[in-house]
Parts: structure tokens; sequence; C-alpha cells
């Protein structure tokens, strides 16, 4: 309670926009490493601070990783600003020896500088989220973001209409590029669940009449706490909506993610919140749920992965989304799979394939 309402009363004191002050979520990772090693060195010139301030550097070490990992949390960098306004409390306690280094009354100045600034970022970071929620809350589902397009798109012609629902990974698909002289619809949306894709299914996809659709959802949901049985069970919504609307389903496995580029930017660490024990699970349920439904099954897994189990390190430049060469990867696969779709065939109807990447 007291979190939320400091919260709350931080709000208060925006007098104006200050989105300005907001830093990106790297900068953010910067200056809070830098407040940590301001922390340890002036720590150190101080008899007995080190041992009695180090509970609390533990504590601001611990939550600095916690906000690498969910970028942009409003309660996490709160707790980091206590966590340096009790170390600086602290420090003020204690007396400094004679010899005090000008170095660091500097570093503490800098310190409390670079606390200020946090104070603006997380001031700003509040107003961003609060504006993200207020459109979220107006259009929780996305119904929105396709309204118009799906309007002005033209029926069927010659050629099967096939659509693509899903996440981020869809959206940033460039069918026209990668499947040319074809009717596929991309309607992906970033940052999308498995629930929000069931709510916009009957009009970003049986609306559109196509012959097929491709489903690729469930890396959001997993990201975010959902159950695993949870997710599944609204993949399953979506194989019954589509075969209430007469249309042939493909369902795409949840991709590998890797943190093989952590070291470029430590947001890249993709195992803790997309955990490849569950999104092999899942797949392991979908493909099964594919043979059992007469769906095909599309497996990037089995063309993504390396020895370890994690996605190919360059296939990904952030160990989640694919790059290019990801998406040349995945290409043929879902192809061949498509084919399958049409010509009505399932999972049980061809062997297994291997793959090659485009142009080779």
């Amino acid at each position: 309670m007291r979190l939320i309402a400091a919260l709350l009363f931080a709000q208060v004191l925006l007098a104006q926009d200050s989105t300005s002050a907001l830093l990106a979520p790297k900068d953010a990772s910067e200056l809070g490493t830098r407040m940590l090693q301001l922390m340890e060195s002036t720590a150190i010139v101080v008899p007995g601070l080190t041992q009695a301030s180090a509970p609390v550097k533990q504590n601001a070490e611990a939550t600095l990783a916690a906000i690498g990992r969910t970028p942009r949390n409003p309660a996490l960098t709160w707790q980091f600003l206590n966590q340096v306004r009790a170390y600086l409390a602290l420090s003020d306690s204690y007396a400094r020896p004679a010899d005090f280094p000008a170095a660091a009354d500097r570093q503490h100045a800098e310190l409390r500088e670079d606390l200020a600034r946090l104070q603006r970022h997380f001031e700003a970071l509040l107003t961003t989220v609060e504006q993200v929620e207020q459109k979220r809350d107006s259009d929780p589902n996305g119904m929105k973001r396709y309204a118009d397009a799906d309007g002005k798109l033209p029926p069927p012609s010659k050629l099967p209409r096939v659509v693509f629902l899903g996440d981020s990974i869809t959206e940033g698909w460039r069918l026209n590029e990668y499947f040319t002289g074809r009717d596929f619809v991309n309607r992906g949306i970033g940052g999308q669940t498995t629930l929000q894709m069931i709510a916009r299914f009957r009009q970003d996809v049986a609306a559109l009449n196509p012959k097929a659709v491709v489903v690729l959802g469930g890396t959001n949901d997993i990201a975010t706490g959902v159950p695993a049985n949870q997710i599944e069970e609204n993949l399953a919504t979506l194989g019954d909506l589509a075969k209430a609307h007469g249309i042939r389903a493909a369902f795409a496995s949840i991709l590998p993610v890797n943190d093989y580029h952590k070291d470029a930017d430590p947001h890249y660490e993709m195992t803790p919140s997309h955990p490849p024990a569950t999104i092999s699970a899942i797949n392991n349920w979908l493909r099964a749920y594919c043979q059992s439904q007469g769906f095909v099954y599309i497996d990037y897994s089995a063309v993504m992965v390396d020895s370890s189990g994690h996605m190919q390190a360059d296939l990904s430049d952030d160990g989640l989304h694919p790059n290019a060469k990801g998406y040349r990867v995945m290409s043929p696969v879902t192809l061949e799979a498509i084919g399958r779709v049409l010509g009505g065939q399932t999972d049980t109807d061809q062997p297994k394939r291997r793959f090659r990447l485009l142009g080779q």
C-alpha cells in the first residue's frame, strides 16, 4: 500500500509533461550501474560505511537486475530510487575522516545529481505508462489496428488467401517480400497475447474470407506469466474458431529464444522471462493438438535451435525476434506447411522434411 501511495503521490507532483526526461532503457541501465559504482566508491573512503551499507547496496543491485529484465517498470524504478536515498542517508550519518579526498566529495555530488536525473526519468516514466494504459484501455485488444485495412481489402481473387495472425514476430514479417505473388495478409500486432488474438479473430481473420490462417502466438503470454495450460486453452479456442468459420489452420511453434546478445544490451537476456522448458512443453502439446484436430503444425524450433536448445545466435539480433536471416529460415518451412494446409493434408500425411535457406 505504501508503494501504491508513493506512486500516486509522485503522479500528483507532475505539473507538466515531463516525457522529455524519459531515458532509453539502455541509458537508464547505464545510469543505474553508474550509481551503484558511486555507492561502492564513496563507501570505501568512510570507515565502517562499506559494511554498514552492504545490505542496501545488495538490494539495489538486485533491483537494478530486475529492472533489466522488465525495463520501464515504475515500481522497480521507485524502489531503486529509495534504496539509493537510503544509502545517501546512511552515508551522511557517518563522520568523514580528516583526510577525506576531494574526489570522494565530487563522487557524492555526482551520485546526488544522478539521483535527481533518475527521479526525473521516473516521473516521465509514470506519465508514459499512464498514457499507454489509457490507450490500451480504449482498445485493449487492438481492434482499431487493422480496422481500416480490413475494410479496404478486396475480396480474394483466384489466389488462395492466407491470413497470418500473431504478435510482433508476425507483424515484423514482410510477407510481400518473402512470399511474392501470393495473397498473404499480415495481421500481427506487437505485444499481443493469445487471448487478444481470440478477441479479434472474427474481424481480422474470418471477415477477410481466407482459405487458411497461420497462427503464431504465445511468447507474450509466457513473458507475462500466463500459465501454460491457459495458453494451450487459448490456442485450442483459436482452432475452434477456425473450424467454426470453415478456415483451415496451421499452428506455428513458439520460437526459441537466446541470451547470446545480452552483452550488447542487458535487456536481450531472454531466457528468464521466456524459459526454454516452458516453450518446449507448450510446443510438444501444440504438435499433439494439431495431430488430434487435423491441423498442420509448423515446426520453427526444429530449424532455428542450436545444440543447446536456444535460438541460433545469427537468426536474431535481440534473442527473441527473428532478423532477416531468421525469417529466411522460417519462410520455406511456412510455405511447405501452407501447401499442405491448402491441399487438405495434415501432419500425419507427410514425412518430415529438411529445409534450406531461401536462395541456397
